[in-house]
């Protein structure tokens, strides 16, 4: 049986990337005064606590960059805190292309944290809730990994691998009761694109943390913010890599 309660609201969730608006919005929709408990695990710890959360919180370190140490990291989390039944992976590093083509050590950071670390940390809790006997995991994919752009093609390459594993890793657990949600929000105003000009269909972390909690409710595998993003993307990609071009410009 999955440890979510009859009424499907979870009771502990874990959100890996603790000081990410998006992931910190869906916490804020699930948990509430009246029950639940949010495990914010980041980098920075002392971060974590800018602003609180209603219900209990606590703070943990946690490298998405450091594969080594995540088999530690999710035994000892689960083990200390049983009711865990949702993780949110909601970490990720953004370089523009102008800034990766002058360091390509920029793209091996974002290939560590955006697919490599994300891959550790989604089998990891994958593992942790089928042992446990279900459960939920919410992935931030983006639409940036579906198709090639000049803009940005270094970080949504790294997107497209997290966003291929999680749909495959989805079917696989789902005997076992664990669901994955992958995520594919658009251009949304966050600390990590406040530098950046907004995009068409712009959108904030609260509507994707409202998108979030009503697919995970319905069931959903794949969520996107906005929604007409599904069929915008969906013409994208029967463009000409020319014309794609030209609209990314």
């Amino acid at each position: 049986m999955s440890p979510i309660d009859a009424f499907g609201r979870p009771q502990a969730v874990l959100l890996l990337g603790a000081t990410s608006d998006i992931g910190r919005a869906i916490v804020a929709r699930m948990v509430d005064a009246k029950g639940g408990t949010a495990i914010l695990a980041g980098r920075d710890p002392k971060r974590h606590q800018g602003t609180p959360l209603e219900g209990e919180t606590h703070h943990l370190y946690f490298d998405a960059g450091e594969t080594s140490s995540h088999e530690k990291f999710f035994a000892e989390t689960f083990a200390e805190h049983p009711r865990i039944d949702t993780v949110i992976l909601a970490f990720g590093v953004l370089h523009s292309q102008e800034e990766v083509d002058e360091d390509p050590e920029l793209a091996v950071e974002m290939a560590n944290v955006n697919f490599i670390g994300a891959a550790s940390a989604l089998l990891h809790a994958a593992s942790q809730l089928r042992h446990r006997g279900g459960g939920q995991i919410v992935v931030l994919s983006s639409v940036a990994g579906l198709r090639p752009r000049q803009s940005n093609y270094v970080y949504g390459a790294s997107k497209a691998g997290i966003d291929f594993l999680a749909r495959g890793l989805s079917r696989s657990v789902a005997a076992a009761n664990v669901r994955i949600l992958l995520v594919r929000p658009g251009f949304v105003h966050t600390k990590m694109t406040a530098d950046m000009a907004p995009r068409p269909f712009s959108v904030t972390p609260e509507t994707v943390a409202n998108a979030v909690v009503d697919a995970l409710a319905r069931g959903d595998r794949v969520v996107w913010a906005p929604s007409v993003l599904r069929w915008v993307m969906g013409a994208v990609r029967l463009l000409p890599p020319s014309i794609v071009d030209k609209l990314d410009g």
